[in-house]
């Protein structure tokens, strides 16, 4: 699970995340209301939770192809991961500028097109016995530069469907039933991966972005927003635009450095979870399967309970007490150990999900009621161009510490890693503040 987001998430492996933001006007809106309405909203929340569906087999599948049937050693697992999400760090800041000025729908079925096609190519090498490490990077890196486009429009379509005071609670469902689907995609994964072997099961994943795409076909025509197409500026001058917002903000800076922090931490542990699993604990693929959806259950828990803790303790300090209690489960995870001492590793799992996710909705919620329209796009471009550039950078040094030193002691120096996040908020103005707002 990847805070910001919880697009995603750290069980996620290397895959997409899925969102469809499309509003029953098909525009994104200019914050007058205009497309927003309950239809808009619950066709977007079925075709990213059917999507989502499909990314969570993946998560399982693709890295037990290359743990199990291509035997691949902890590194090479943290090139695949980390080959996932260095698309933030080539194409994340013009992707905010793209968006703006790309037709949204077409855009978007575009996208899932070209990730339908690379997930499959997956199970017909396999067949074709031609199936190796190279093409599983390839498979990540294009599906993740994919995604970032995707995902950027994603993040900043919500606010214009959604009224204002509405977004805590719609942003709370939609991780809600993100977490559902990291709940019960892993296990189901690791069943079909058992039954089927890890590449025929990644089919699911292609027919999810195929349906995705369907979905955004029967939708209206959705255009750029008007504003943006009379803008003189630049792609560079737009990008520095977004990028001294998010660096000058005394709030939004600090959350884009928390997660940044904790995005290191989540993509050391999709390269170190499937390797500890099988190789030190034993885990056969169902039961992987299932300790990795204990992160779903965790996101439930902590989606469901965010309003209520805002409602009590306020965003501020919700977002502190959360971080805090991420990096403590952090540490119970390389203490696991076979047959039933794995649910240590399980609870670990689950309350480091739950407040990853806390922090992941009151952020992404302030970033979406405080930013200015007209700069919304470029802000969330540049809060994932720095967070989720980092889970690359983690995966593959939490790879070569697995190499040199060991898987459980890898994970040991990731739950140290943890800490640093909640050090960013205490350190910050954040720290002061009952409410961000």
């Amino acid at each position: 699970m990847t805070t910001e987001t919880v697009d995603s998430p750290h069980s996620g492996a290397a895959r997409g995340t899925k969102d469809t933001d499309v509003g029953e006007n098909g525009g994104h809106g200019d914050g007058s209301g205009h497309g927003r309405g309950a239809g808009a909203f619950w066709r977007y929340w079925t075709a990213s939770t059917v999507s989502r569906l499909g990314d969570q087999v993946t998560a399982v599948a693709l890295p037990l192809v290359a743990v199990v049937t291509l035997h691949a050693t902890a590194l090479q697992v943290g090139l695949i991961t980390g080959a996932a999400y260095v698309a933030w760090l080539l194409i994340g800041l013009p992707a905010g500028v793209l968006v703006q000025r790309l037709p949204l729908r077409g855009t978007q079925i575009a996208m899932d097109l070209v990730r339908a096609a690379a997930v499959t190519s997956v199970p017909l090498t396999a067949v074709l016995g031609v199936l190796g490490l190279p093409q599983l990077v390839a498979v990540a890196l294009v599906v993740g530069l994919a995604s970032v486009v995707f995902d950027v429009g994603n993040a900043t379509f919500l606010p214009s469907i959604v009224a204002k005071e509405q977004l805590t609670a719609r942003n709370s469902l939609v991780s809600g039933s993100s977490a559902a689907t990291e709940l019960a995609g892993p296990s189901l994964g690791g069943v079909l991966v058992q039954l089927l072997g890890g590449a025929a099961s990644m089919l699911l994943d292609a027919v999810s972005y195929l349906a995705s795409a369907a979905l955004l076909r029967s939708l209206p025509y959705a255009g750029q927003p008007a504003g943006e197409r009379a803008r003189g500026a630049g792609m560079r001058e737009q990008i520095r635009e977004g990028w001294r917002y998010v660096t000058r903000h005394p709030v939004i800076g600090p959350c884009a450095a928390d997660a940044t922090a904790v995005n290191f931490v989540c993509g050391g542990l999709m390269t170190l979870t499937p390797v500890f699993l099988v190789r030190t604990l034993g885990a056969p693929a169902a039961v992987v399967g299932a300790l990795m959806a204990t992160a779903g259950l965790g996101s439930l828990l902590g989606a469901a309970a965010t309003p209520r803790l805002v409602a009590r303790l306020g965003s501020g300090r919700a977002l502190c007490r959360a971080a805090a209690i991420a990096a403590g489960f952090a540490f119970l995870l390389p203490l696991a150990g076979s047959g039933w001492a794995a649910l240590v590793f399980a609870v670990g799992n689950a309350g480091f999900s739950a407040g990853v996710v806390v922090t992941s909705i009151v952020t992404r919620t302030h970033r979406q009621t405080q930013t200015p329209p007209e700069l919304l796009p470029r802000v969330m471009a540049t809060v994932r161009f720095v967070s989720w550039g980092a889970i690359p950078v983690g995966a593959l040094a939490a790879g070569a510490a697995a190499e040199a030193w060991g898987t459980r002691t890898a994970l040991l120096l990731i739950a140290v890693c943890s800490v640093a996040s909640p050090a960013i908020l205490l350190a910050s103005p954040v720290r002061r503040l009952r409410e961000l707002a």
